[in-house]
């Protein structure tokens, strides 16, 4: 049980943390007068960044494996792996070859792409993040509505993709 809380409890952290740092930066560019560009960029990319970072990304794959990972893990505890039980849940270790080379590829894209926007002026830097927000939101969202499902025994649709 402490496990599976370590664990997803540790992704939530990192989304939060996020949500957090990047909610103010959307606002203050959602709140500026905008050219009709910049509006309807926002809402293109708003809408994009809502199915394919917060559907498809979050919801049909990292929020249920996540979940599923954490429940194995407190089945089956190595006590290194539950020390970094957020890692582990994120495939970052302990996974397929390619669900690790997935990960990390994923993680160091995201770094790289948080480099890229920061360097863009505002308004853009916010209306970027706007998307970014929504997406994270649906995630953050998606991974609290599978962690409860698995506490009413209903377990994870996708498979723990275990090494």
């Amino acid at each position: 049980m402490l496990t599976i809380v370590w664990g997803v409890g540790g992704v939530v952290a990192l989304l939060l943390q996020a949500l957090v740092r990047l909610g103010p930066i959307a606002a203050e560019a959602l709140g500026a007068r905008l050219t009709l560009l910049q509006v309807a960029f926002a809402v293109v990319w708003v809408a994009f960044m809502a199915h394919a970072e917060g559907y498809r990304g979050f919801h049909l794959r990292f929020s249920p494996r996540v979940v599923a990972r954490a429940h194995h893990l407190a089945r089956h505890p190595r006590p290194l792996w539950v020390v970094f039980a957020p890692l582990f849940c994120m495939s970052l270790f302990g996974a397929s070859r390619r669900g690790v080379w997935v990960a990390r590829c994923v993680l160091a894209g995201v770094f790289a792409l948080v480099l890229v926007v920061r360097a863009l002026p505002q308004p853009w830097r916010g209306l970027v993040d706007a998307g970014v927000v929504v997406g994270l939101g649906i995630g953050l969202a998606s991974l609290l509505y599978y962690t409860a499902m698995a506490w009413r025994g209903r377990p994870s649709p996708v498979d723990p993709d275990l090494s």
